[in-house]
């Protein structure tokens, strides 16, 4: 059975790691490299960040927002990513993250939830749109990879958001 709670510092060390393997897999983000401790949580909102751990005590997946914009306007609107640990993949963590994430943003007044998908992680847009994300478009050639098996070549990525259904529109 899988616990969330909000993450700490002190589950930095699994965060990395899974983060790495999904820097390594090559379908997750651009980065190269995972960042510090302090560079990821002064990136991301508190509040937003939550851990799976499974019977183990070990985490076995993450998600966390960062705010898109430091303008007022947008101060309802977040980018999220969710990690799961590679041997976990497939076992419903995602989504328990996911809604967890959802659940906790709608609290805090979150109104635009987007993140950027790799169109070939099809387990990643197939978890999203189960949650209520919708594709917003195709950013054709965005940008190089950087590392994994993807490594200099142009990729494209699917932007995604989840409107919420009452934060925002007063």
């Amino acid at each position: 059975m899988i616990r969330l709670r909000e993450m700490t510092s002190a589950d930095w060390p699994a965060v990395e790691s899974i983060y790495a393997q999904g820097i390594e897999d090559g379908e997750a983000t651009f980065e190269t490299t995972t960042p510090s401790w302090d560079a990821f949580d002064a990136g991301k909102i508190p509040g937003l960040r939550f851990v799976g751990i499974d019977d183990q005590n070990s985490v076995v997946g993450w998600v966390a927002a960062s705010a898109i914009s430091s303008r007022a306007a947008y101060r309802g609107v977040v980018e999220h990513s969710v990690y799961v640990e590679r041997n976990a993949r497939g076992s419903g963590i995602g989504r328990l993250l996911l809604d967890a994430f959802i659940g906790a943003a709608e609290e805090a007044g979150i109104w635009t939830i987007q993140s950027s998908i790799f169109p070939e992680n099809t387990a990643s847009l197939r978890l999203h749109q189960a949650a209520g994300f919708r594709i917003v478009g195709r950013r054709e050639r965005i940008a190089r990879s950087g590392a994994g098996p993807h490594s200099g070549q142009w990729r494209d990525t699917i932007l995604i958001e989840r409107r919420s259904s009452h934060n925002g529109f007063d």
